[in-house]
């Protein structure tokens, strides 16, 4: 499959520059406006060698010019703890069975020569091993992957992110190469590493005699539940995210890495996009008009009954300075006895209570909207990284009540007829923070109809009208939209992706 997308990235405080060249392949710009805007570049990616895994993409820096280099995608410089740091990544990785780990170096291979008249020079036998995983190699699959990864209190964890998490991913699927191209349910146990071959890996035998059970007779346990090979790419990508998280958690203090972020990545593999999101960016499918929601934002307000539920179970994470119920607002010490709204953990509604003394503990979750903050401190509950956050002026931990697990989505692009215009929108919450859905879904419509279906810049320049109107104009009040509310304020990444088109698919 080869795909064509578009990505823009403008930071805040400036507006896009228009790229002088529109590249024709997954690309993106960058404008800002201050301090520091020339040195802020995207990183282009270049076909590497990721051990046994290929990685390809195009990058463009802020004038469209083109760079290369291997490992990850857009990475934001360092800056100081209390910026917000983004990274945006994308490409295609090949996936081949029964080989080791990829190397997370990104080593080139060496080319074979070849002699005048396209001849090429007589192979040496290999050894045993390496022709038993040329042989396998052969079974291997593409999965295409782009994701934005948008930083808070620092740019380390969105840089890192950006330039390992598609190696995690890879990591976690290639144990089920044979298993997702095998059409029969898979094992629920496997005996042997999958990397050693499929003819080892089998079902767990119900006796020490009976062998596998056959596939037409009667299962012996009645509850064993039927585990789709869907389900099992969604948990690969789940525990990618973990993976990443927990290497973060590890290099944190070497590498000096601050901060988290909030990662939204899209995955297409055979013939399905996986939208994993873990943060507050969203993405959504535009087919014919319609609006397809591919994620929900995670924040204090969405997952209130999570955290409340987990405070409740453990309250020493509160530290003693704050209270798992939720009020409508911070209750005075002369209103204790009096009976006012509250809702725990259990309750989608209000009710009264009589107000006690720990009532007038600090709320968990305190405040509506953008504004809602976890303890005081953060307004999302879902990323990577933030290992080191606390509570201002407290040795009281965030971290436990933030999930690095992502909510994945899929959308199966076999089941429809998909046209040029179709396609899959994905963005930081700069975008959505001024411009809802049906918005984006009108500029989306309004650009690719002023363009030729086959024109290859049709994509990048919906990405950029997205982010300049998002932007807005500079006025004597600010940064203004068309209808002269207040601009995003916030950095704002966008990937545009077509569905469906000539040339999207070989």
């Amino acid at each position: 499959m080869r795909v064509r997308a578009a990505a823009l990235s403008s930071r805040a405080g400036g507006p896009a520059s228009r790229p002088s060249r529109p590249p024709a392949s997954a690309a993106g710009a960058e404008g800002g406006a201050g301090r520091g805007a020339g040195r802020r570049a995207r990183r282009g990616l270049g076909p590497a060698r990721l051990g046994p895994a290929r990685y390809a993409a195009a990058g463009a820096r802020r004038r469209g010019a083109a760079g290369g280099g291997a490992g990850g995608g857009r990475a934001a410089p360092r800056r100081a703890p209390g910026r917000r740091g983004r990274g945006v990544a994308g490409g295609s990785l090949l996936l081949p069975a029964g080989l080791p780990p990829a190397d997370a170096r990104g080593a080139a291979p060496r080319r074979r020569p070849r002699r005048p008249g396209g001849a090429e020079p007589p192979r040496r036998p290999p050894p045993p091993a390496l022709e038993h995983r040329l042989r396998r190699g052969r079974k291997g699959f593409y999965f295409h992957y782009w994701a934005l990864f948008d930083g808070h209190a620092g740019s380390g964890a969105a840089v890192m992110a950006s330039k390992r998490l598609h190696l995690h991913i890879c990591e976690q699927l290639r144990d089920l190469v044979d298993i997702l191209q095998d059409p029969s349910p898979p094992p629920i146990c496997l005996l042997h590493d999958m990397r050693a071959g499929p003819a080892e890996s089998s079902r767990v035998p119900l006796t020490e005699d009976d062998g596998e059970v056959p596939n037409d007779a009667v299962p012996r346990f009645h509850l064993e539940k039927a585990v789709s090979h869907e389900s099992l790419v969604i948990g690969a990508i789940e525990n990618a995210f973990k993976h990443m998280d927990d290497q973060i958690e590890r290099e944190r203090s070497s590498q000096r890495l601050s901060g988290g972020c909030c990662a939204l990545a899209a995955v297409y593999l055979m013939g399905k996009f996986y939208v994993a999101n873990a943060g507050d960016s969203r993405a959504i499918i535009i087919r014919n008009g319609e609006i397809i929601p591919m994620s929900r934002e995670f924040t204090p307000e969405t997952e209130r009954q999570r955290l409340q539920f987990l405070a409740f179970l453990r309250p020493e994470l509160l530290g003693k300075e704050f209270t798992h119920l939720e009020f409508p607002r911070r209750i005075q010490p002369k209103e204790l006895g009096r009976k006012m709204l509250y809702r725990d953990q259990n309750m989608n509604g209000w009710a009264y209570k009589k107000i006690e003394e720990d009532d007038l503990k600090f709320p968990l979750i305190y405040g509506e909207g953008k504004k809602a903050r976890v303890m005081a401190t953060i307004g999302v509950t879902r990323g990577l990284g933030d290992h080191d956050l606390k509570v201002f002026s407290s040795n009281i931990h965030i971290k436990p009540f933030l999930s690095c697990f992502p909510e994945v989505r899929v959308y199966d692009l076999t089941q429809y007829e998909h046209c040029p215009d179709d396609v899959l929108v994905l963005g930081t919450d700069g975008l959505w923070d001024v411009t809802n859905d049906k918005e984006v879904a009108g500029v989306v419509m309004e650009v690719l109809t002023s363009y030729e279906p086959n024109d290859p810049c049709r994509y990048t320049m919906v990405a950029q009208e997205l982010v300049v109107r998002s932007r807005g104009v500079l006025k004597e009040r600010g940064w203004r939209l068309a209808n002269d509310k207040l601009g995003s304020g916030d950095d704002i990444s966008v990937f545009v992706i077509p569905l469906g088109g000539p040339g999207n698919y070989t």
